[in-house]
């Protein structure tokens, strides 16, 4: 009968190293192979050659170790995500990857190991959103550009575009044609360069945007449809809960991933706790952006914030209590299926009743534009919606 063996994975770009370790703890073999389907088919039968493989540690299962995190469950094993060793550890042993391959092994005999990977469900919501992020900060660095070659461009160049703002200066920059001397030529030609680029990667940006909606939208209306979950933030929550959220337990082991859950800090009679500087910092980003839209907009989230502002709590510590309840409300999303109310009706229904979005804005005390974005579904508001239905309907 085959003897229970644990592999252990230390992946790189070109290369993985496999480790295999028996059930108590003994090194049995390690050996290296490329990462190609081929490589990937010889590190598994090496694997199975040292008996029934029970799980298999992958260090690194959504950069270098997706290739083989692929093929070995394609396969039908077992594989748990294993964390780098820490500091004080590596200190202690040193480093290699033999080493890195046996300890990955030994985390998840132990257990300590025991998360399992994300699917490829959301890896074409994490390109385009990744296209989308450098997309911004490639037109920011070329915003930057412009304005340190207005500081030190002649006074008439400086004079003429230094005063325009956004993108009244791009625009008139990208349609001027350079001229005067071979100084004035080539500032101008650098300025109308970097303009048109500006120009091009914002364009860019907004069809990305657009596109990653219908992504995030198609594989989580629930999500995106909560209030203030715009498309980047939806998408960030998706990449950092992956394709199957099953995989976290609870809500707060969702809060501690996105480093908005307290950490205890207790010591002897000292009962307290800190706040939490780990976890994914995009992800607790986007909680923070979040909180502040509803902040700013949702009448239930101002009411909240009047009561723990009455209370003497701070800003910064309403929002971190924000964040923690909104934590708990996107697990949700994430992990049960969400009825998203229908809109579709609302648009129609107000123009057959010949209503301009101005009156029925009028009505409610509200901008036009909020009435546009609810019946286009761009921001969700359950009771309004409701309450706009039923007052169509009646007028």
């Amino acid at each position: 009968m085959d003897q229970a063996v644990f592999g252990g994975v230390d992946s790189h770009a070109d290369t993985v190293h496999v480790a295999v370790v028996s059930d108590n703890g003994g090194h049995l073999a390690d050996a290296e192979f490329a990462t190609t389907a081929a490589g990937y088919a010889a590190a598994l039968a090496f694997l199975d050659a040292h008996g029934h493989v029970r799980a298999i540690g992958v260090e690194g299962t959504a950069s270098y170790g997706a290739g083989f995190t692929r093929a070995a469950r394609s396969r039908g094993h077992r594989v748990v995500e294993v964390n780098r060793p820490d500091r004080a550890e590596r200190r202690r042993i040193g480093k290699s990857d033999p080493i890195d391959a046996y300890a990955a092994a030994r985390a998840a005999l132990s257990g300590r190991a025991s998360s399992a990977p994300k699917d490829d469900t959301v890896t074409g919501i994490r390109a385009m959103h990744n296209a989308a992020r450098s997309a911004v900060k490639a037109r920011t660095a070329a915003l930057n550009q412009i304005t340190h070659i207005l500081i030190t461009a002649p006074e008439d160049i400086r004079a003429r575009y230094g005063q325009l703002k956004g993108n009244a200066r791009t625009d008139a920059l990208a349609r001027l044609r350079p001229a005067g001397d071979a100084v004035h030529i080539a500032v101008l030609t650098a300025l109308k360069s970097l303009a048109r680029r500006v120009n091009g990667l914002a364009a860019e940006h907004e069809a990305l945007t657009k596109a990653l909606d219908s992504e995030v939208t198609a594989h989580n209306p629930g999500l995106r449809a909560a209030y203030g979950v715009g498309p980047d933030t939806a998408a960030q929550l998706l990449i950092t809960a992956g394709g199957n959220p099953e995989r976290m337990r609870t809500e707060s082991s969702f809060a501690a991933l996105c480093g908005a859950a307290p950490v205890p800090a207790s010591s002897g009679r000292t009962n307290r706790h800190r706040l939490s500087r780990g976890g994914d910092r995009a992800a607790n980003a986007a909680l923070y952006r979040i909180a502040l839209v509803r902040m700013s907009s949702d009448s239930r989230t101002r009411e909240y914030v009047v009561r723990q502002t009455a209370a003497g709590r701070t800003k910064k510590e309403i929002i971190r209590l924000l964040k923690r309840a909104i934590a708990r409300e996107m697990f949700r999303c994430l992990t049960t299926t969400v009825t998203v109310p229908g809109i579709a009706d609302l648009r129609p229904l107000r123009q057959s009743k010949n209503i301009t979005l101005t009156t029925a804005a009028r009505h409610f005390g509200l901008w036009p534009a909020t009435i546009s974005t609810l019946e286009r579904g761009i921001r969700r508001d359950d009771d309004l919606a409701s309450t706009y239905r039923d007052w169509l309907q009646a007028a």
